[in-house]
């Protein structure tokens, strides 16, 4: 029983540490040159929120957040200055009816906070809503036509 505790503390111990390492606060100063062009760019006209660096599928990325014209938007950048992935908070009634009916329908009873678009190195994959229900909160993922994606992205 004690070996168990011990291992089930030790796994813990390590979920959190690679957790940390996954994303991490950092300063803007931290930011790579090419990175820092790229910022510079993206932001203007913006309120810098902050920034992080993160790990994904072994590789280094930095994440801007912005708010733009009051709505959000979060800019995954490669270590080279590529963007990589943006999301970007959206309106419902700036989407199109089938992606607004499949959200709806998804959401079901739930409150809809917060619905995003998602670009992938520059193609729309996905919208993104956050839905409450009651004290619990999901996200429920459509394509850009409102149709069901095979995978989330």
């Amino acid at each position: 029983m004690k070996i168990f505790a011990i291992a089930l503390i030790l796994g813990v111990l390590f979920s959190a540490a690679r957790a940390q390492e996954a994303e991490k606060k950092i300063s803007r100063a931290q930011l790579p040159p090419e990175v820092e062009k790229t910022v510079a760019r993206e932001s203007q006209g913006a309120t810098i929120k902050g920034f992080a660096s993160e790990i994904e599928h072994g590789q280094k990325f930095y994440e801007a957040s912005l708010v733009v014209n009051g709505h959000t938007k979060d800019i995954l950048i490669d270590r080279k200055g590529n963007i990589v992935e943006v999301e970007e908070q959206v309106t419902m009634d700036s989407l199109p009816a089938s992606v607004q009916d499949s959200i709806k329908k998804l959401a079901g009873s739930g409150t809809i906070t917060v619905i995003e678009s998602l670009t992938k190195t520059g193609q729309l994959v996905a919208y993104e809503a956050h839905v409450k229900h009651g004290g619990k909160r999901s996200e429920i993922q459509v394509g850009p036509n409102g149709e069901k994606l095979k995978h989330p992205e």
